[in-house]
Protein backbone atom coordinates (compact mmCIF):
# COMPACT_ATOMS: atom_id res chain seq x y z
CA UNK A 1 0.00 0.00 0.00
CA UNK A 2 1.09 3.38 -0.82
CA UNK A 3 0.25 6.28 1.21
CA UNK A 4 0.90 10.19 1.04
CA UNK A 5 1.30 11.91 4.88
CA UNK A 6 0.71 15.48 4.51
CA UNK A 7 1.18 17.47 8.06
CA UNK A 8 1.23 21.25 8.52
CA UNK A 9 0.40 21.44 12.47
CA UNK A 10 3.05 24.06 13.55
CA UNK A 11 6.00 25.58 11.74
CA UNK A 12 7.38 22.49 9.28
CA UNK A 13 5.04 22.01 5.62
CA UNK A 14 5.82 18.84 5.06
CA UNK A 15 4.35 15.80 2.98
CA UNK A 16 6.00 12.16 2.28
CA UNK A 17 5.30 9.15 0.91
CA UNK A 18 5.95 5.79 1.72
CA UNK A 19 4.90 2.32 0.81
CA UNK A 20 3.81 -0.14 3.62
CA UNK A 21 3.79 -4.00 3.39
CA UNK A 22 1.19 -6.11 5.65
CA UNK A 23 4.75 -7.39 7.77
CA UNK A 24 5.49 -4.04 8.19
CA UNK A 25 8.10 -3.22 6.19
CA UNK A 26 7.90 0.27 5.23
CA UNK A 27 10.00 2.22 2.71
CA UNK A 28 9.89 6.05 2.44
CA UNK A 29 10.26 7.30 -1.34
CA UNK A 30 10.01 10.65 -0.21
CA UNK A 31 10.39 13.14 2.53
CA UNK A 32 9.92 16.86 1.69
CA UNK A 33 10.52 19.63 4.72
CA UNK A 34 9.92 23.25 4.80
CA UNK A 35 10.97 24.55 7.81
CA UNK A 36 9.68 27.98 8.66
CA UNK A 37 12.92 28.52 11.84
CA UNK A 38 14.49 31.33 10.18
CA UNK A 39 11.13 33.26 9.68
CA UNK A 40 9.87 32.28 13.74
CA UNK A 41 13.59 32.88 14.51
CA UNK A 42 12.99 36.82 14.43
CA UNK A 43 10.23 36.70 17.26
CA UNK A 44 11.58 34.09 19.24
CA UNK A 45 9.14 31.95 18.98
CA UNK A 46 6.13 30.83 15.97
CA UNK A 47 3.84 33.16 15.40
CA UNK A 48 0.37 31.41 14.24
CA UNK A 49 -0.81 33.53 11.25
CA UNK A 50 2.24 34.46 9.91
CA UNK A 51 2.64 30.16 10.40
CA UNK A 52 -0.26 29.57 8.48
CA UNK A 53 0.32 32.04 5.41
CA UNK A 54 3.54 30.27 5.17
CA UNK A 55 2.13 26.65 4.77
CA UNK A 56 -0.26 27.96 2.28
CA UNK A 57 2.49 30.09 0.20
CA UNK A 58 4.36 26.02 0.50
CA UNK A 59 2.08 23.38 -0.08
CA UNK A 60 1.72 23.00 -3.48
CA UNK A 61 5.50 22.77 -4.23
CA UNK A 62 6.15 20.72 -0.97
CA UNK A 63 3.38 18.02 -2.20
CA UNK A 64 4.79 17.96 -5.64
CA UNK A 65 8.02 17.24 -5.06
CA UNK A 66 7.25 14.50 -2.51
CA UNK A 67 5.01 12.97 -5.16
CA UNK A 68 7.41 13.69 -8.64
CA UNK A 69 9.55 10.41 -7.99
CA UNK A 70 7.26 8.21 -6.03
CA UNK A 71 5.01 5.64 -6.76
CA UNK A 72 0.87 7.26 -6.93
CA UNK A 73 -0.90 6.67 -3.61
CA UNK A 74 -3.39 4.66 -2.43
CA UNK A 75 -4.58 7.21 0.23
CA UNK A 76 -3.91 10.45 1.69
CA UNK A 77 -3.45 10.71 5.17
CA UNK A 78 -3.06 14.27 6.78
CA UNK A 79 -2.72 15.75 10.43
CA UNK A 80 -6.27 17.11 11.55
CA UNK A 81 -5.37 17.74 15.40
CA UNK A 82 -3.68 18.93 17.75
CA UNK A 83 -1.67 22.17 16.88
CA UNK A 84 -2.75 25.51 15.57
CA UNK A 85 -5.87 25.36 14.07
CA UNK A 86 -4.90 28.05 11.14
CA UNK A 87 -1.79 25.21 10.18
CA UNK A 88 -4.13 22.27 10.31
CA UNK A 89 -6.58 23.78 8.07
CA UNK A 90 -4.19 24.42 5.26
CA UNK A 91 -3.11 21.05 5.04
CA UNK A 92 -6.31 19.09 5.95
CA UNK A 93 -7.69 21.59 3.42
CA UNK A 94 -5.34 20.96 0.80
CA UNK A 95 -5.43 17.16 1.30
CA UNK A 96 -9.37 16.97 1.55
CA UNK A 97 -9.07 18.57 -2.14
CA UNK A 98 -6.20 16.41 -3.09
CA UNK A 99 -8.33 13.43 -2.08
CA UNK A 100 -11.35 14.27 -3.73
CA UNK A 101 -9.67 15.17 -6.84
CA UNK A 102 -8.07 11.95 -7.14
CA UNK A 103 -10.76 9.73 -5.79
CA UNK A 104 -8.76 8.42 -2.72
CA UNK A 105 -9.56 7.77 0.71
CA UNK A 106 -8.38 10.01 3.22
CA UNK A 107 -6.77 9.02 6.41
CA UNK A 108 -7.06 11.82 9.76
CA UNK A 109 -3.87 11.60 12.01
CA UNK A 110 -3.25 12.74 15.38
CA UNK A 111 -0.20 14.60 15.56
CA UNK A 112 0.82 12.39 18.58
CA UNK A 113 -0.03 9.18 17.02
CA UNK A 114 2.29 10.27 13.86
CA UNK A 115 5.41 10.93 16.17
CA UNK A 116 5.11 7.17 17.73
CA UNK A 117 4.35 5.54 13.96
CA UNK A 118 7.61 7.14 13.05
CA UNK A 119 9.19 4.28 14.81
CA UNK A 120 8.03 1.80 12.46
CA UNK A 121 9.58 3.59 9.27
CA UNK A 122 12.94 2.19 9.97
CA UNK A 123 12.15 -0.40 12.61
CA UNK A 124 10.21 -3.96 11.86
CA UNK A 125 8.68 -5.02 15.05
CA UNK A 126 4.98 -6.15 15.64
CA UNK A 127 3.34 -6.59 19.09
CA UNK A 128 -0.02 -6.54 20.77
CA UNK A 129 0.90 -3.36 22.49
CA UNK A 130 3.94 -1.22 24.04
CA UNK A 131 4.88 2.02 25.39
CA UNK A 132 5.59 4.92 23.96
CA UNK A 133 7.12 8.44 25.60
CA UNK A 134 6.40 11.11 23.42
CA UNK A 135 8.44 14.62 24.29
CA UNK A 136 7.97 17.80 21.88
CA UNK A 137 7.15 21.54 21.53
CA UNK A 138 3.67 21.02 22.88
CA UNK A 139 3.24 17.54 24.27
CA UNK A 140 5.24 15.71 27.15
CA UNK A 141 3.26 12.01 27.42
CA UNK A 142 3.60 8.33 28.17
CA UNK A 143 1.22 6.26 26.36
CA UNK A 144 0.55 2.62 26.27
CA UNK A 145 -0.54 1.57 22.84
CA UNK A 146 -2.57 -0.99 21.84
CA UNK A 147 -2.69 -2.37 18.17
CA UNK A 148 -0.59 0.31 16.78
CA UNK A 149 -4.25 2.35 16.69
CA UNK A 150 -5.84 2.46 20.34
CA UNK A 151 -3.82 5.14 22.72
CA UNK A 152 -4.26 5.24 26.80
CA UNK A 153 -2.50 8.41 28.21
CA UNK A 154 -1.14 6.73 31.18
CA UNK A 155 0.83 10.17 32.44
CA UNK A 156 1.60 13.74 30.90
CA UNK A 157 2.65 17.36 31.82
CA UNK A 158 0.35 19.08 33.68
CA UNK A 159 1.66 22.77 31.97
CA UNK A 160 4.72 23.42 30.15
CA UNK A 161 6.03 21.06 27.53
CA UNK A 162 9.85 19.85 27.77
CA UNK A 163 10.45 21.04 24.54
CA UNK A 164 8.50 24.37 24.88
CA UNK A 165 10.49 24.35 28.13
CA UNK A 166 14.09 24.14 26.23
CA UNK A 167 12.95 26.59 24.26
CA UNK A 168 12.14 29.08 26.68
CA UNK A 169 15.73 28.50 28.70
CA UNK A 170 17.56 28.61 25.70
CA UNK A 171 15.86 32.23 25.06
CA UNK A 172 16.53 33.72 28.67
CA UNK A 173 20.61 32.26 27.90
CA UNK A 174 20.39 34.26 24.68
CA UNK A 175 20.50 31.45 22.11
CA UNK A 176 19.11 31.28 19.14
CA UNK A 177 15.74 30.14 18.42
CA UNK A 178 14.81 26.96 18.45
CA UNK A 179 16.70 26.69 21.52
CA UNK A 180 17.02 22.95 21.47
CA UNK A 181 20.10 22.19 19.96
CA UNK A 182 22.06 24.72 21.13
CA UNK A 183 20.97 23.67 24.59
CA UNK A 184 22.10 20.02 23.89
CA UNK A 185 26.08 21.20 22.75
CA UNK A 186 25.78 23.57 25.84
CA UNK A 187 25.17 20.90 28.14
CA UNK A 188 27.34 18.03 26.44
CA UNK A 189 30.34 20.71 27.19
CA UNK A 190 28.95 21.61 30.61
CA UNK A 191 29.00 17.61 31.21
CA UNK A 192 32.91 17.06 29.95
CA UNK A 193 33.64 20.24 32.75
CA UNK A 194 31.88 19.22 35.56
CA UNK A 195 31.74 15.22 35.09
CA UNK A 196 29.43 14.78 37.96
CA UNK A 197 30.62 16.70 41.01
CA UNK A 198 27.23 18.11 42.22
CA UNK A 199 29.34 21.09 43.21
CA UNK A 200 29.31 22.04 39.18
CA UNK A 201 25.33 22.05 38.85
CA UNK A 202 22.29 24.32 40.22
CA UNK A 203 19.78 22.48 42.14
CA UNK A 204 16.77 22.89 40.33
CA UNK A 205 13.17 21.64 40.77
CA UNK A 206 12.25 18.41 39.70
CA UNK A 207 9.81 17.80 36.80
CA UNK A 208 8.93 14.71 38.20
CA UNK A 209 5.91 15.51 40.09
CA UNK A 210 3.27 13.12 43.08
CA UNK A 211 3.99 10.12 43.95
CA UNK A 212 5.33 6.69 42.81
CA UNK A 213 1.70 6.42 41.41
CA UNK A 214 1.62 9.21 39.55
CA UNK A 215 2.91 9.37 36.19
CA UNK A 216 3.02 12.83 35.54
CA UNK A 217 5.23 16.49 34.99
CA UNK A 218 5.28 19.67 35.45
CA UNK A 219 7.79 21.86 33.70
CA UNK A 220 6.78 25.32 34.68
CA UNK A 221 8.43 25.09 38.24
CA UNK A 222 11.75 24.28 36.42
CA UNK A 223 11.20 26.78 34.23
CA UNK A 224 10.79 29.78 36.67
CA UNK A 225 13.44 28.39 38.70
CA UNK A 226 16.18 29.05 35.78
CA UNK A 227 14.54 32.87 35.11
CA UNK A 228 15.48 33.38 38.61
CA UNK A 229 18.64 32.26 39.11
CA UNK A 230 19.31 34.29 35.75
CA UNK A 231 17.69 37.44 37.00
CA UNK A 232 19.49 37.11 40.41
CA UNK A 233 22.92 36.26 39.17
CA UNK A 234 22.70 39.47 36.62
CA UNK A 235 21.67 41.49 39.86
CA UNK A 236 24.29 39.96 41.85
CA UNK A 237 26.79 40.64 39.43
CA UNK A 238 25.29 44.17 37.93
CA UNK A 239 25.60 42.81 34.50
CA UNK A 240 23.03 41.87 31.76
CA UNK A 241 25.26 39.47 30.42
CA UNK A 242 25.97 35.94 32.10
CA UNK A 243 29.91 34.92 31.52
CA UNK A 244 30.03 31.81 29.40
CA UNK A 245 30.79 29.30 32.65
CA UNK A 246 27.81 30.49 33.67
CA UNK A 247 25.54 29.55 31.05
CA UNK A 248 27.01 26.70 30.72
CA UNK A 249 26.36 25.52 34.64
CA UNK A 250 22.89 26.40 33.68
CA UNK A 251 22.62 24.44 30.38
CA UNK A 252 23.93 21.81 32.04
CA UNK A 253 21.78 22.07 35.19
CA UNK A 254 18.75 22.13 33.75
CA UNK A 255 18.98 19.44 31.27
CA UNK A 256 20.40 17.09 34.14
CA UNK A 257 17.48 18.04 35.77
CA UNK A 258 15.12 17.24 32.76
CA UNK A 259 16.45 14.03 32.13
CA UNK A 260 16.57 13.02 35.86
CA UNK A 261 12.93 13.67 36.28
CA UNK A 262 11.87 12.25 32.80
CA UNK A 263 13.33 9.23 33.37
CA UNK A 264 11.91 9.28 36.91
CA UNK A 265 8.33 8.63 35.79
CA UNK A 266 8.90 6.50 33.05
CA UNK A 267 10.42 3.98 35.53
CA UNK A 268 7.27 4.05 37.44
CA UNK A 269 4.98 3.75 34.41
CA UNK A 270 7.33 0.89 33.07
CA UNK A 271 7.37 -0.58 36.36
CA UNK A 272 3.29 -0.30 36.26
CA UNK A 273 2.78 -1.13 33.15
CA UNK A 274 5.10 -4.10 31.68
CA UNK A 275 5.49 -4.30 28.19
CA UNK A 276 9.07 -5.16 25.97
CA UNK A 277 9.29 -2.15 23.55
CA UNK A 278 9.44 1.18 24.83
CA UNK A 279 9.11 3.72 21.63
CA UNK A 280 10.86 7.35 22.35
CA UNK A 281 9.34 9.80 19.98
CA UNK A 282 8.74 13.73 19.28
CA UNK A 283 11.29 16.64 18.37
CA UNK A 284 12.44 16.43 21.95
CA UNK A 285 13.52 12.56 21.35
CA UNK A 286 16.32 14.12 18.87
CA UNK A 287 18.03 15.50 22.49
CA UNK A 288 21.33 13.34 23.32
CA UNK A 289 21.66 13.64 26.61
CA UNK A 290 17.54 12.34 26.67
CA UNK A 291 18.03 9.81 24.45
CA UNK A 292 21.37 8.27 26.45
CA UNK A 293 19.22 8.50 29.72
CA UNK A 294 15.96 6.82 28.07
CA UNK A 295 18.20 4.17 27.13
CA UNK A 296 20.16 3.34 30.15
CA UNK A 297 16.89 3.34 32.05
CA UNK A 298 15.47 0.57 29.02
CA UNK A 299 18.79 -1.36 29.25
CA UNK A 300 18.78 -1.78 33.03
CA UNK A 301 14.99 -3.06 32.95
CA UNK A 302 15.53 -5.19 29.75
CA UNK A 303 13.42 -3.32 27.57
CA UNK A 304 13.90 -3.18 23.68
CA UNK A 305 14.01 0.79 23.20
CA UNK A 306 12.80 2.12 19.83
CA UNK A 307 13.61 5.43 18.15
CA UNK A 308 13.61 7.17 15.31
CA UNK A 309 16.56 8.57 13.54
CA UNK A 310 16.83 12.71 14.18
CA UNK A 311 15.25 13.82 10.51
CA UNK A 312 12.42 11.52 11.76
CA UNK A 313 12.62 12.73 15.37
CA UNK A 314 10.84 16.00 13.94
CA UNK A 315 7.43 16.89 12.22
CA UNK A 316 7.50 15.41 8.79
CA UNK A 317 5.41 13.63 6.02
CA UNK A 318 6.53 9.87 7.01
CA UNK A 319 5.51 9.39 10.21
CA UNK A 320 2.01 10.93 9.16
CA UNK A 321 1.98 8.40 6.15
CA UNK A 322 2.75 5.49 8.81
CA UNK A 323 0.26 6.37 11.16
CA UNK A 324 -2.20 6.31 7.83
CA UNK A 325 -0.87 2.82 7.27
CA UNK A 326 -2.30 1.42 10.48
CA UNK A 327 -5.35 4.08 10.60
CA UNK A 328 -6.56 2.52 7.38
CA UNK A 329 -6.14 -0.81 8.33
CA UNK A 330 -8.21 -0.16 11.59
CA UNK A 331 -11.17 1.47 9.34
CA UNK A 332 -10.39 4.98 10.10
CA UNK A 333 -11.72 6.71 6.79
CA UNK A 334 -12.50 10.18 6.70
CA UNK A 335 -15.32 12.05 4.48
CA UNK A 336 -15.80 15.56 3.24
CA UNK A 337 -16.46 16.17 6.69
CA UNK A 338 -13.03 16.44 8.09
CA UNK A 339 -12.28 19.08 10.34
CA UNK A 340 -9.49 20.19 12.17
CA UNK A 341 -8.88 20.79 15.80
CA UNK A 342 -6.32 22.47 17.97
CA UNK A 343 -7.28 20.06 21.16
CA UNK A 344 -7.41 16.41 21.71
CA UNK A 345 -10.94 17.15 22.79
CA UNK A 346 -12.61 17.84 19.51
CA UNK A 347 -10.36 15.44 17.43
CA UNK A 348 -11.18 12.44 19.87
CA UNK A 349 -15.10 12.99 19.36
CA UNK A 350 -14.85 12.65 15.81
CA UNK A 351 -12.25 9.87 15.64
CA UNK A 352 -15.14 8.26 17.82
CA UNK A 353 -17.78 8.95 15.23
CA UNK A 354 -15.63 7.47 12.54
CA UNK A 355 -15.35 4.57 14.73
CA UNK A 356 -19.51 3.89 15.51
CA UNK A 357 -19.87 4.35 11.46
CA UNK A 358 -17.65 1.59 11.07
CA UNK A 359 -18.93 -0.78 13.45
CA UNK A 360 -22.75 -0.21 12.28
CA UNK A 361 -21.40 -1.15 8.43
CA UNK A 362 -19.71 -4.42 9.88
Amino acid sequence: MVILGIESSCDETAASVISAEEGGVMKVHSNIVSSQISIHALYGGVVPEIASRAHCEAITNVVRKAMENAPAPDAIAVTFAPGLIGCLLVGVSFAKSLASALELPLIPIDHIKAHVAAAHLENVFSVDSYNALVVSGGHTSIYRVDRDIDFTEIGSTRDDACGEAFDKVGRVLGLPYPGGAAMDRLAQKAFEKFGSDPKGYIPFPSPAVGDDDCFDYSFSGLKTAVINHVNNEKQRNRTDVLSEDEILRIAGSFTRTVCAGVVTKLDAAMKANPSEILVLAGGVAANSHLRKAVSELCESRKVRLITPSIPLCGDNGAMVASAGYYSFRAGIIADSSLNAFASDEGSKAYLDQIRQKRDSRS
